[in-house]
């Protein structure tokens, strides 16, 4: 089944235009994530369609959760408060240390705003979007019953897969979901960082001072979101808790143009839409940064090309937000300048290092911003002794 997935996951002939794989994408030499620096990627009909975000990558989700709003890791940090919450209650401070209270907050699911609980429904997702691979059921089960596994996949789906065309589909994605899980290349854990935690490898002197400048609470804080301990079972770290957080990305003018239509994230696929869950509108999902050394697009609207631009943004976000945000037609800075003057208060603005104002001192120097980056590029897989 996760051979035959293989063979779909490379097959453009399952898009509308014919020209667009999952693999056009989620680049395997990429780490299943965009080859380019493109904010989105071009798809539809004629591939001159713009995508709605950025693309995420495919690897290390398969001890992803079902989205829910629950219990709080105690070790990550603690929530923004509900919804239904006290008028009066206060969002809790965020470090790197664990917090001794539990808080419920929205975690698990793929994509930057959790729509999609399985892998299955993942694959769904960009094969029938219009901007994305454009395809329909017709044209993934016509390609489907032309392609030359197709007496392998009904011989492993059963009979009931020559009467129902909706259970030869699913069996597709589910093939999909079986390659994803067994092929090794989507969850490698061969990093330096994972050589390191084996006590087969050192850090230099920059990246051992930029991994303690990730976990320090009051510096780059990093480690409350992108945890960075062994999970339960002796799994490797993730670096990621697969909740959400609102941080402000700055506007992509050349996606969105300067005006319009906002991007919520969270809060518009919640049940009841932004009216019952406003607590979380201007929030995505906080991605793994396995590999994030060798990425171009950065935030959900592929707004920064940089790892130097994203620990700017982070450390010097309410600093000088002139940095980083429009000005409206009247010339008054907008900050945030997208989402929504409602929503602003979401905003993380209690956790190092966004917990600063105007003519504060940033919490990391330029050289410390550098030392953390150095420590994010031995997050990359395929790290070994004589290949650096």
């Amino acid at each position: 089944m996760a051979k035959i997935g293989r063979e779909i996951f490379h097959d453009p002939l399952f898009s509308g235009s014919g020209r667009l794989s999952c693999a056009s994408c989620h680049s395997p030499k990429h780490h299943y994530g965009p080859s380019g620096a493109a904010s989105v990627f071009l798809g539809g009909p004629t591939l001159a369609s713009h995508g709605r975000r950025a693309i995420p990558s495919l690897t290390y989700l398969e001890h992803v959760p079902n989205f829910s709003i629950g219990p709080d890791n105690p070790e990550s940090e603690t929530a923004p408060v509900l919804a239904s919450a006290a008028p009066d209650a206060t969002r809790s401070p965020k470090n790197a240390a664990a917090s001794p209270k539990i808080s419920m907050v929205p975690q698990g699911g793929m994509f930057w705003d959790g729509r999609a609980d399985t892998l299955q429904q993942q694959a769904s997702g960009p094969l029938y979007d219009p901007a994305e691979m454009a395809s329909t059921p017709e044209i993934a089960l016509h390609r489907l019953e032309n392609a030359k596994y197709i007496q392998r996949l009904k011989a492993l789906g059963g009979p009931a897969t020559d009467a129902s065309p909706d259970l030869l589909l699913s069996e597709a994605l589910f093939a999909l979901a079986r390659y994803q899980i067994e092929d090794p290349s989507f969850h490698a854990y061969d990093s330096k960082f994972d050589a390191w935690l084996e006590g087969k490898a050192r850090f230099t002197p920059e990246e051992s001072a930029g991994y303690r400048l990730f976990n320090d609470p009051t510096k780059g804080n990093c480690a409350a979101c992108h945890l960075d301990r062994p999970l339960p079972g002796n799994l490797p770290p993730l670096l990621t808790d697969r909740q959400y957080e609102a941080l402000g990305a700055p506007r992509n003018q050349a996606l969105m143009g300067p005006a319009g239509h906002f991007d919520l994230g969270l809060c518009e696929v919640m049940p009841g839409g932004v009216e019952t869950s406003s607590a979380y509108c201007g929030m995505f999902a906080t991605p793994t940064l396995r590999n994030v050394a060798e990425r171009k697009v950065f935030f959900h609207n592929g707004v920064f090309h940089d790892l130097h631009q994203v620990l700017d943004f982070y450390v010097l976000r309410d600093i000088h937000p002139e940095r980083f945000y429009s000005r409206d037609t009247h010339g008054h800075l907008q900050v945030p300048d997208d989402i929504p003057p409602q929503y602003r208060s979401n905003l993380d603005r209690t956790d190092a290092p966004m917990d600063r104002k105007p003519n504060d001192l940033p919490a990391l120097t330029p050289q410390e911003r550098s030392q953390i980056i150095q420590f994010l590029k031995t997050l990359t897989d395929g790290w070994s002794p004589t290949r650096p």
